[in-house]
């Protein structure tokens, strides 16, 4: 793939892009990262990227977010002139990754803290809400690579609280990558990671490429898929503390590793009542508020960012920004596992926000011959059978608008032969 006509090798390249087409709002007013970050991205969801010059505590630090709100902007990013073809772009990413290269050196490790290591004091973390157990660090991308991901690499999210400077809770998804490595190298010592925050957009993309592991296998490149995605390589770094890897153009990353041999509370009301899933964490993507566990422990080695004010994703949940984050590449996984079972059937996929990102999926297909009937409940057991979360699986022909949920709850009350 030919690389981006536009600088999107850093978010904070981005951000200037977006600034100079006269999207990006911007503010000199000090923002507290204690709720009023969550508040005012959802006041602007779906709309405006934003960007906070001045953070509460924190002086050398910049918040933005909202960047991936709209399908219109994401597909002005990588060069896709109709936002509904993104995911075929996507597809050939995925057909044909960019293996990612090394650099020795990286504007993420401009600044190096190995000793007295204090997430909280360096890293402006933002709450969502007020039963919120403190401030959470939700958009940070872990990343695995190598023997730890099976030859491969891993980009992702796992939410974190950090109960003390440098240890924090690590939630991994049932059946996620995470949990696949966290499962095979359970109790055979540290895993060794970075959460890397504020990364280059095609990074971002693909960290939401959860759940679809029939055509994002463990030992798969997704930093590949990411380069291909942009255009040229991602760039990465030897971690300075640990045998893992930084994404070189990151704002800030955070270096450790997963420990599963110890546990830690998500949250302090869980930790003293002793109880799992019943005290409120902070809402999640599905649009319900989230619970505390108890998970396995992220110890922190080191924190490495950019000297010149570095930029903190803010990210919130159940928000466009998160939706499109979570299935802008889940799109084109579906569309390629259709195509794989069936060539040339299914025409499109989408993913309307009332399926909470993982919960379903809904096909287009054009039938050529009269055999193409039936072949479309193949696509359906496969979507619902490799996807982890997946309810609903919804199939229509060309003559339906996937983007329109009223086209679609029309298809199923008419044509739907239970």
């Amino acid at each position: 793939m030919k690389p981006t006509k536009k600088d999107i090798s850093s978010l904070r390249s981005t951000l200037e892009y977006l600034k100079e087409n006269g999207e990006l709002v911007s503010t000199d007013v000090e923002v507290d990262p204690h709720l009023e970050v969550a508040a005012i991205q959802k006041h602007f969801d779906g709309g405006a990227p934003l960007l906070w010059e001045k953070v509460k505590g924190y002086p050398n630090a910049r918040i933005c977010n909202n960047i991936y709100a709209t399908a219109e902007r994401i597909a002005r990013l990588f060069d896709v002139d109709d936002p509904r073809k993104f995911k075929f772009k996507a597809v050939e990413a995925i057909r044909q990754p960019l293996p990612p290269i090394v650099v020795k050196d990286a504007p993420c490790q401009e600044v190096v803290t190995t000793r007295d290591v204090d997430v909280w004091d360096v890293v402006p973390m933002i709450s969502h809400s007020k039963t919120d157990p403190g401030r959470t660090l939700g958009a940070g991308n872990t990343v695995v690579r190598g023997q730890h991901f099976w030859g491969g690499s891993h980009i992702g999210y796992n939410r974190m609280n950090f109960r003390g400077p440098d240890y924090s809770s690590f939630q991994i998804s049932p059946g996620s990558h995470m949990d696949q490595i966290a499962t095979h190298w359970y109790k055979k010592g540290p895993i060794p990671v970075t959460i890397n925050i504020g990364v280059p957009p095609a990074c971002t993309m693909m960290a939401g490429a959860g759940f679809t592991y029939v055509i994002l296998p463990r030992g798969c490149d997704e930093l590949g898929v990411a380069g291909a995605l942009q255009g040229f390589p991602v760039e990465l770094v030897k971690a300075r503390t640990q045998d893992a890897w930084s994404i070189a153009n990151a704002e800030y990353v955070i270096e450790g590793y997963v420990d599963t041999t110890q546990k830690v509370w998500e949250s302090p009301l869980a930790e003293k009542e002793d109880q799992q899933g019943k005290y409120d964490f902070h809402p999640e993507w599905s649009g319900y508020m989230g619970k505390a566990y108890r998970t396995y422990k992220f110890q922190a080695t080191a924190i490495t960012h950019r000297k010149d004010r570095p930029l903190y994703y803010g990210l919130i949940v159940h928000a466009m920004d998160d939706h499109f984050i979570d299935v802008t590449m889940r799109e084109a996984c579906f569309l390629e596992l259709a195509e794989r079972i069936v060539p040339g059937l299914c025409i499109d996929t989408n993913i309307p926000m009332g399926m909470t990102d993982w919960g379903g999926v809904i096909f287009q297909v054009q039938k050529r011959r009269a055999r193409d009937e039936g072949l479309q409940r193949n696509i359906l057991s496969a979507a619902l059978s490799i996807s982890l979360g997946a309810k609903l699986g919804i199939v229509v022909d060309e003559d339906v608008d996937i983007y329109n949920m009223e086209d679609i709850m029309w298809a199923l009350a008419t044509r739907v032969n239970p």
